[in-house]
């Protein structure tokens, strides 16, 4: 279970399958709104992921939520599909890459 964002993003290069990552070229842009929050980037190239602060450039999608509601998908609390149903989640760009996340970030 993960604690913060900040936390999150150091760990999660070892919680990726880099099987799932083979073939994929995407731009993955996370903001976190609120307390504890910003911004991170995943860029996955050649069946490597690198991992940043920041903004990207010219994301392949990005994806916005709370803090809260962040902290809530990560830990397995909280259902991709249904926060992005319900307003919790909002994503532009490329919904495929979305629907990819939980099978090769290992969330929960």
């Amino acid at each position: 279970m993960v604690d913060s964002i900040q936390a999150f993003f150091d760990g999660l290069s070892g919680t990726m399958d880099q099987s799932k990552l083979a073939g994929m070229k995407a731009t993955f842009q996370f903001v976190v709104n609120g307390d504890g929050g910003g911004e991170w980037n995943v860029v996955v190239a050649d069946g490597k992921a690198a991992i940043a602060a920041g903004k990207a450039e010219n994301p392949s999608i990005v994806l916005t939520a709370s803090t809260a509601d962040w902290l809530a998908l990560m830990n397995g609390d909280l259902n991709g599909q249904t926060a992005f149903l319900t307003g919790k989640l909002k994503i532009q760009g490329d919904m495929t890459l979305a629907m990819k996340l939980e099978s090769f970030f290992k969330l929960g």
